[in-house]
């Protein structure tokens, strides 16, 4: 499986930058194996950075470095993170989707993160945070993800994306407020 896509550095993964590969090479001990530092970065995505809408504020973030730099993102934008910090330390790592009800009846997407273990293959993680109800945790090869997707119309996309949906990253841009966002989530194009 040619997985070179899958560290590529773009204008939303921005890995490059150099508070991501500061914070990449600090999560990374030297005698780290790649499943080992993919946990840190996991953990420290999931408890370090605010989900936006939980937190109750903004700015509404797309790009990882300013994820990082502001610390609050919504689900999409700690994946472009999560992807961002596994990439600078030299391990493949994707976007995926979930499709998901709300409870308002409208669906929209979840972003979450797959990122490629020599020992399992690609394994998804989310590193949306964990509150009452949402309890994602890194656990290989069983994967634990933050919501479960079994309801009418509910289904994990099983496409794992070197890059962001279009749709996902525009409304991510379009969007000033997280009160605009929550209204305009992105869905299935």
């Amino acid at each position: 499986m040619e997985l070179s896509g899958y560290l590529q550095h773009s204008m939303i993964i921005d890995w490059q930058h150099g508070s991501i590969r500061d914070l990449s090479a600090e999560l990374r001990s030297v005698n780290d194996t790649d499943g080992q530092f993919a946990e840190k970065a996991f953990l420290w995505v999931r408890d370090q950075i605010s989900h936006s809408w939980d937190r109750g504020q903004g700015p509404v973030t797309c790009i990882a470095s300013d994820v990082l730099r502001f610390r609050t993102g919504f689900c999409y934008a700690k994946s472009h993170l999560l992807a961002a910090l596994l990439r600078a330390g030299g391990v493949p790592a994707g976007l995926c989707y979930q499709r998901l009800r709300l409870e308002d009846g409208r669906y929209c997407l979840h972003g979450l993160n797959a990122v490629f273990l020599q020992e399992y293959g690609w394994y998804r993680i989310d590193p949306r945070g964990n509150k009452a109800g949402v309890n994602a945790r890194f656990c290989p090869p069983v994967e634990a993800l933050a919501y479960h997707s079994d309801g009418e119309g509910e289904r994990i996309l099983p496409e794992i994306l070197a890059f962001p949906l279009e749709n996902v990253v525009t409304a991510l841009t379009v969007n000033r407020t997280i009160e605009d966002l929550n209204a305009h989530l992105p869905d299935l194009p």
